[in-house]
C-alpha cells in the first residue's frame, strides 16, 4: 500500500461493486478472445499499458484495483466500450445492477446512463430539465445540439420504446401478458409516429427555406442582375 492509500484510508484500497464488475469482464473478455494471461498482458504492454501477468492475475481475483488508465487500456484491448467493463451485459428494466455510489438501478436505466443517453437517476418531475442539464455536462457540441433537438428527444424515445418491445420475448417466459405486449406496441408504434412527424417537419420547413431563399435570388437577378431596373 501507498503512503497516499494509508493517508485516504480502506476506501482507497478496496473493491467495490463496480469494480468488481470490471474485474469480472476482464475475466470474461479474456475467456471471450481464447486468451492466457500472459497473452493478456503482452497485449497490454503492446498498447503502452504494461501490466505483468502477475498483475492480470491479481485484478481477475480482485487483489488489484483498476483505474481509469487501465480500464481504458484494457477496453482498447478487448475492442469493447468501455461500458462493457463496468457493467454486466444485462438490459431488462426487470434485472437489477448495483452501481457503486449509486445502489442498486434497473439494468435498462444503468446502460442508459453507461451509454451517455440520461442521466442515472431524476425524480419525474425533473426529468426535461434534468436531461438538458446532462447533456451540456456530458456531450460535445454536436451531439449535444442532435440530443436536445425535438427530432433527437423523439427519436430517442422510439429508440427506448422499440428495445422495450424487442425484449419482450424475454419478459414473457416470465410471465409477460397479451395485454402488456399490445401496450408496448402501441406504444412503440406512437414513438415512431411522433420521430417521423418530427423528421417531416424539418424536411417541409428545410424545402419552405430553399423555395424562399431561390425565390429572393430570382428576384434581385431580374433588371439586368445589378438590382437596378432597365427602362
Amino acid at each position: 500500500m501507498t503512503d497516499d492509500q494509508k493517508k485516504r484510508g480502506p476506501a482507497a484500497t478496496q473493491i467495490a461493486a463496480t469494480g468488481d464488475e470490471v474485474r469480472r469482464n476482464v475475466v470474461r473478455l479474456r475467456k471471450t478472445r481464447g486468451w492466457t494471461t500472459y497473452e493478456l498482458a503482452q497485449r497490454m504492454g503492446a498498447v503502452g499499458r504494461p501490466i505483468p501477468q502477475s498483475g492480470i492475475s491479481r485484478v481477475e481475483s480482485g487483489g488489484r484495483r483498476v483505474d481509469a488508465d487501465d480500464l481504458a487500456a484494457f477496453a482498447v484491448v478487448f475492442g469493447v466500450s468501455p461500458a462493457a467493463l463496468l457493467l454486466p451485459l444485462k438490459d431488462s428494466p426487470r434485472e437489477r445492477i448495483n452501481i457503486t455510489g449509486a445502489g442498486i438501478v434497473p439494468a435498462d436505466v444503468a446502460w442508459a446512463w453507461a451509454s451517455n443517453r440520461r442521466p442515472l437517476k431524476t425524480p419525474s418531475a425533473e426529468v426535461r430539465s434534468a436531461e438538458s442539464e446532462y447533456a451540456l455536462a456530458s456531450l460535445p457540441p454536436n451531439a449535444r445540439e442532435a440530443r436536445l433537438h425535438p427530432v433527437g428527444r423523439a427519436i430517442e424515445a422510439a429508440r427506448d420504446d422499440v428495445t422495450r418491445l424487442a425484449s419482450y420475448a424475454g419478459w414473457s417466459v416470465e410471465g409477460g401478458s397479451d395485454q402488456e405486449f399490445a401496450d408496448l406496441l402501441d406504444q412503440a408504434r406512437t414513438s415512431l409516429d411522433r420521430a417521423r412527424a418530427e423528421v417531416d417537419r424539418i424536411a417541409v420547413e428545410r424545402n419552405e427555406l430553399s423555395m424562399l431563399r431561390d425565390g429572393v435570388g430570382s428576384k434581385t437577378g431580374e433588371g439586368g442582375g445589378d438590382g437596378q431596373s432597365v427602362d
